[in-house]
């Protein structure tokens, strides 16, 4: 017989333990600019730690450079230095979009490609990479091209997907995938079509996602479309929250669930077709890192939002300079080890919350 003051459901098993949002964000915050750093100074080039903290002193403040250190300085804030920002901001743009796709979908294994976006600009950097379209536009051509035709595969997806209920989760994302194949299809024949050589390994590299091509010009238009992307998403974090609860949740505490997936559908279009352009069809880090930091802080979109951008800038930061030194002087495509480094930890990510995947 049981005793009357015994707790109900006292075998039930506890809720996850949440880490602290605000020692996580000083740690990570402290952590990028670090990293950034980092991936300044590590290269095949052996530049010198106190070297490149002069060099990097020396152009932020306009400081002098002597003749003989001209290459040097010119390796370390030209060519390695806007990589890394642009990584850090490619990695939280992704992450950003991440959890906005999963958010509208209801889906915590969807991720920023699942809307078919970033293989619709792999056809138009392709056409540039392989057939030299839109030559007159010069360094800016492929970024063009692959934005213009993000934006056209976006069209498309909503024309397909949209009903006379507007947009549902299922329909989004069996057009996406659909469309996806499509796209890809278009790519691996414009590959085989194209003369062999350098363009269709330049071409190779871009589809797998790669860093390689960073210049300061290209860091202004992806920060630009990450941050409006970010602002737009953190205001809107407490209607995010009811419409991951379901459409009648939401209708019930007054969010239009259909208005807010065509929101949520045309910024994260834009935003990964501004990243693809700039860093190509890198996966798995919108998949990974939502999901990951939704296990430490919780399902809340406003802790999610503040703590997985930096976490995906930081991530990214290292999968990138890790892809400059595994094959020194060769260079593996970020893409490829974001999903040699992402699955596994996904997989233990997912035995360590058991069946609840996504769960809060």
């Amino acid at each position: 017989m049981e005793h009357a003051g015994a707790a109900p459901g006292k075998h039930d098993p506890a809720p996850p333990r949440r880490t602290p949002c605000l020692p996580l964000l000083l740690v990570l915050g402290a952590a990028l600019p670090l990293s950034v750093v980092c991936g300044a100074a590590i290269g095949a080039s052996g530049i010198g730690a106190g070297d490149v903290l002069r060099y990097l002193g020396a152009g932020l403040t306009g400081g002098t450079i002597a003749p003989a250190d001209v290459p040097s300085y010119t390796i370390v804030w030209e060519l390695r230095l806007p990589r890394a920002v642009l990584a850090a901001v490619v990695g939280a743009g992704l992450s950003v979009v991440g959890v906005a796709v999963q958010a509208m979908v209801r889906n915590a294994l969807a991720d920023p490609f699942v809307l078919g976006i970033s293989s619709g600009a792999a056809v138009g950097a392709n056409a540039v990479l392989l057939f030299g379209t839109l030559g007159a536009l010069g360094v800016w051509a492929l970024s063009t091209a692959a934005f213009a035709s993000a934006l056209l595969a976006m069209a498309l997806v909503y024309a397909i997907a949209r009903t006379a209920h507007g947009l549902t989760p299922l329909r989004l994302v069996l057009t996406g995938t659909a469309l996806h194949y499509g796209f890809s299809a278009v790519t691996t024949f414009m590959v085989f079509a194209a003369e062999r050589g350098e363009s269709a390994r330049s071409a190779m590299m871009w589809l797998l996602g790669s860093l390689g091509g960073a210049t300061w010009a290209a860091v202004p238009i992806a920060a630009g479309a990450v941050l409006a992307a970010l602002l737009h998403l953190t205001l809107s974090a407490g209607r995010l929250n009811a419409l991951a609860m379901g459409d009648e949740t939401a209708a019930a505490l007054g969010v239009d669930a259909g208005r807010l997936r065509r929101e949520l559908f045309l910024v994260t279009a834009a935003a990964t077709g501004a990243i693809v352009a700039v860093s190509g069809a890198i996966g798995f880090v919108g998949l990974m890192v939502p999901h990951a930091v939704r296990m430490l802080v919780g399902a809340d979109h406003r802790r999610v939002l503040a703590v997985a951008p930096l976490a995906g800038a930081v991530l990214l930061v290292w999968v990138d300079i890790l892809s400059r030194i595994a094959l020194a002087p060769a260079e593996l495509p970020v893409g490829v080890l974001t999903a040699v480094i992402g699955v596994p930890c996904f997989v233990l990510l997912m035995r360590r919350r058991g069946s609840a995947i996504g769960g809060r």
